[in-house]
């Protein structure tokens, strides 16, 4: 697979790269352990923005948990994509064995060359997954946000699933921005507008 090289767009401080964690079947599949009860707004969420960052020319990337083993197995059904979050051949996908998404070293380099200037993350789960890769990041000196309501977390030994994801996004905000689907996409709404207007004066 290659990797887009994001030097390529106009401009990759203002063009993000659309980054979906692990929306796989494992976590919407009803009677396994690693369901996530309740997860469809957060599904729905993560359509409206893979819609608006295909429709926006965004660079898209998917990454997926694959090991050996009962969960997120390379051959298990429930280790394929979510219907309606899969992607197609213009985007980029990056396979992991570990929580964060710089486990893989083409992602990695992705956004070395220019996606980490703006990149924006959704996906499964935020206590792990979304946590570990912004924490990494941070520590990179990449800049990403993270979406919150297009993401959802398993219930921890003293908080409930909302309350282990709403956790989870105050310690994500030590690290770099979280936002809501309706934030996100009227901020980026506004930029293009600008650009465009900006385009047609000149």
């Amino acid at each position: 697979m290659a990797v887009v090289d994001l030097r390529l767009y106009r401009d990759p401080a203002y063009t993000p790269v659309m980054v979906f964690i692990d929306t796989q079947l494992e976590y919407v599949a009803t009677n396994r352990a690693l369901e996530l009860a309740g997860a469809a707004s957060a599904v729905d969420n993560c359509k409206v923005l893979l819609t608006f960052a295909r429709s926006a020319g965004y660079p898209v990337a998917f990454t997926r948990w694959q090991q050996h083993g009962k969960f997120f197995g390379r051959s298990a059904h429930e280790s394929g994509w979510i219907s309606g979050l899969s992607p197609t051949g213009a985007d980029m996908i990056f396979d992991r064995s570990l929580p964060s998404c710089y486990a893989n070293q083409q992602f990695t380099e992705m956004m070395d060359q220019g996606g980490g200037a703006n990149a924006v993350i959704a996906g499964f789960t935020g206590t792990i997954a979304c946590l570990s890769t912004i924490i990494e990041a941070y520590q990179r000196r990449h800049s990403v946000t993270f979406i919150a309501d297009a993401s959802a977390s398993h219930s921890l030994p003293t908080l409930t699933q909302q309350h282990a994801h709403d956790a989870a996004a105050q310690i994500i905000g030590l690290y770099g921005p979280v936002m809501t689907t309706a934030q996100w996409i009227g901020r980026r709404s506004t930029s293009l507008n600008s650009q465009t207007g900006h385009s047609n004066a000149t």
